[in-house]
């Protein structure tokens, strides 16, 4: 309820309910259900922020790659060479996805957006890819980049969260990867299932 009623009634954005909810959960935890004693607030606010701390260095770091990927024009030889060799709009999906998955598994996600969205859509909408449909495999590609190293930012996170070595969650995870790649090939070759509702 604090979610939808502070976004669809236009009090809040995204960003901001996240921080509406984070506050809502702090004092229904430690006041209501108290499963949160007060005196352990500055531990609980001490670990979270060696989390966040750590998330922005990971962040920090893709952010350098991603200003040498776009000095050296990486992107935009790529699409260019694309453009002129690729006729198929499937065979430019599977170039896509391969691309993508490579791309996830380098630069968080907020950086793949910026850079690479405006090179991929005029692409994808001269191949006949709705921009929705677009939209989707891009954020199931850059999800399943989330999980893969060397960025890997979910492992990451768990690793500090669960005091579990990187490498054992990786293979933890591999399963869940598999599961993910046959949902990506849904999506993508499956079009109704992301534009159904439209």
């Amino acid at each position: 309820m604090v979610v939808f009623g502070g976004i669809y009634a236009g009090w809040l954005a995204v960003s901001e309910t996240a921080a509406v909810v984070a506050l809502y959960v702090l004092i229904v935890e430690v006041l209501f259900y108290k499963d949160i004693p007060v005196r352990a607030l500055p531990d609980v606010f001490r670990k979270g922020m060696i989390m966040a701390g750590s998330i922005i260095l990971i962040l920090g770091v893709a952010l350098a790659l991603t200003n040498i990927i776009v000095d050296a024009e990486v992107p935009s030889r790529l699409f260019e060479f694309v453009r002129q060799h690729v006729d198929s709009k499937y065979t430019f999906l599977i170039l896509l996805n391969i691309f993508l998955l490579l791309l996830g598994a380098v630069l968080d996600i907020f950086s793949a957006l910026v850079i690479m969205v405006p090179l991929i859509l005029p692409l994808a909408v001269g191949y006949g890819i709705h921009p929705v449909h677009l939209g989707i495999i891009f954020l199931a590609n850059m999800q399943i980049g989330y999980m893969t190293p060397p960025v890997g930012m979910n492992l990451f996170i768990a690793s500090y969260r669960f005091k579990k070595p990187i490498t054992e969650l990786y293979s933890a995870s591999l399963p869940f990867m598999v599961i993910l790649l046959v949902a990506l090939l849904l999506i993508t070759y499956l079009p109704w299932l992301s534009l159904g509702l439209l």
